[in-house]
């Protein structure tokens, strides 16, 4: 009966490190985007933003799965949590680099032109940022198994 309550603590502390890579994550796409994202997402209802934020949470989340499959957790539970973390925010740093690279080499600012919104239908942008995320996160993944 011990083993189900330390197996449980120790799943609750991998999910607040992961929690706590995804708020980090959140905080990064907010520097390199045009306004305050939770404003744009939540109070302007922004789909191009919502496409954007949904799809980097979904790639944190795979980059964090792995992340957990690949930690050092044989090295005790620190060093798990610890490395985790680490590569948890590896990933998060790619992600952000991709989305700057990508704006650099898109014709105007690709983090405004993401958030265009014009009769309901987000810009097509951020569909292409949504699944870079996805695909670098995919990257990510693989390279932590």
């Amino acid at each position: 009966m011990g083993d189900i309550f330390q197996s449980a603590g120790e799943a609750l502390l991998y999910g607040l490190v992961g929690f706590s890579v995804m708020g980090v994550a959140f905080l990064a796409l907010d520097l390199v985007t045009p306004g305050r994202l939770d404003r744009v997402v939540w109070r302007d209802r922004n789909r191009g933003g919502a496409i954007v934020l949904g799809s980097q949470m979904l790639g944190v989340g795979w980059v964090v799965m792995r992340a957990v499959g690949a930690s050092e957790s044989e090295d005790g539970l620190g060093w798990g949590l610890l490395s985790t973390a680490v590569y948890g925010l590896a990933g998060v740093l790619l992600m952000i680099l991709v989305f700057v690279v990508i704006g650099l080499l898109a014709p105007g600012p690709m983090g405004a032109v993401a958030f265009e919104d014009r009769d309901g239908q987000p810009h097509p942008a951020a569909w292409v940022h949504g699944a870079t995320y996805l695909g670098t996160a995919l990257m990510v993944g693989a390279a932590l198994s």
